[in-house]
């Protein structure tokens, strides 16, 4: 019988085996997903082909982008299905059409800004759209802030700095939007997630969890945001319950409604390794990518060659348990 996750409206079960790659083929690790309004599933990740799609059933479609990302870091997927990559590696956001066609390109290829001179870019992270369509992009790695383009990649202006205050970020790593113009960033080292209003004024801020990595935020009046957060970076904390690997699922307001795959006690080992992207379909079910090559080779556990650690799964939500797209729009 399939192991149970989550609780009350949130529960969900590991789809074994979904996504058949192509023989000898290797995701190396996944950094983000993203999903079409068709159902169909954008897998970004850092191996040999970079933009791998399969539809609903897990049924490969194709691949594309060899030859143009350096490291794949996040993706979004606006309402006509236009595709935002975000590689920071090269420190460039992309637009793609599903079939990998480039429409947009915003950032200088290779030639990151100054480290924390809050020009763009330095090892961007993520993307986001607003409801009248301006791009917001979460820079970073080597940059502690946000910008606003125009759709068509004009910037418009800059908030954030390095630090712990309000509006200040430590790695800024992934950023969504509601449908009334909020905009939402995981501040990482942080251990939180700020809300800022269209103009990039601080609103408020969400505590309770560790590490936030992904977000993906669910359409309608009354959203909820599911949280991938990584966990432990420590040996000194690496067996502690209750930090994670996991994914949390909260309130518009930052109140914890489930969890899913969280270590409960000092045996009982969490579900994930390393949860960095996180994507939901129509149906309500969870797609999430890992990064568990670089987790594990940090706490000197590298994975053998020629082999992929597990990095991408499909969690399909338990028939009668609510919360799912027949309530809220995905």
């Amino acid at each position: 019988m399939a192991s149970i996750m989550g609780s009350g409206a949130y529960q969900y079960e590991f789809v074994e085996g979904w996504g058949k790659l192509p023989d000898g083929w290797l995701y190396g690790e996944v950094a983000a997903v993203g999903v079409d309004s068709k159902d169909n599933v954008y897998v970004f990740n850092r191996g040999a082909h970079p933009m791998i799609v399969f539809d609903r059933e897990g049924n490969f479609l194709r691949s594309w982008g060899e030859g143009i990302f350096h490291r794949a870091h996040g993706i979004h997927v606006g309402p006509d299905d236009t595709l935002y990559c975000t590689d920071d590696g090269d420190h460039t956001v992309r637009l793609f059409t599903t079939m990998g066609k480039l429409r947009l390109e915003i950032g200088v290829p290779e030639k990151p800004a100054g480290y924390m001179s809050g020009q763009p870019f330095n090892r961007c992270t993520h993307t986001a759209l607003s409801p009248e369509g301006d791009i917001y992009v979460s820079d970073g790695y080597g940059n502690s802030c946000v910008h606003k383009y125009s759709p068509d990649g004009k910037r418009l202006f800059t908030w954030g700095g390095p630090g712990t205050g309000p509006g200040e970020f430590n790695i800024v790593h992934n950023i969504v939007t509601d449908d009334a113009g909020y905009v939402y960033v995981a501040d990482r080292e942080n251990h939180r997630v700020q809300v800022f209003d269209g103009k990039g004024r601080y609103e408020g801020q969400w505590g309770n969890m560790h590490r936030p990595c992904g977000l993906c935020m669910t359409k309608g009046k009354d959203p909820v945001c599911f949280i991938g957060e990584l966990g432990p970076a420590m040996r000194v904390n690496m067996e502690m319950p209750n930090i994670g690997p996991r994914i949390s699922i909260v309130s518009q307001k930052g109140e914890l409604i489930s969890r899913i795959g969280d270590r409960a006690n000092a045996t009982n080992l969490s579900k994930f390794i390393a949860p960095h992207g996180v994507a939901i379909d129509s149906r309500g079910d969870i797609y999430l990518g890992e990064v568990s090559r670089t987790n594990l080779t940090g706490i000197g556990q590298p994975p053998p060659p020629g082999t992929d650690p597990p990095c991408f799964s499909k969690l399909r939500k338990v028939a009668g348990t609510g919360g799912g797209a027949g309530a809220i729009r995905f």
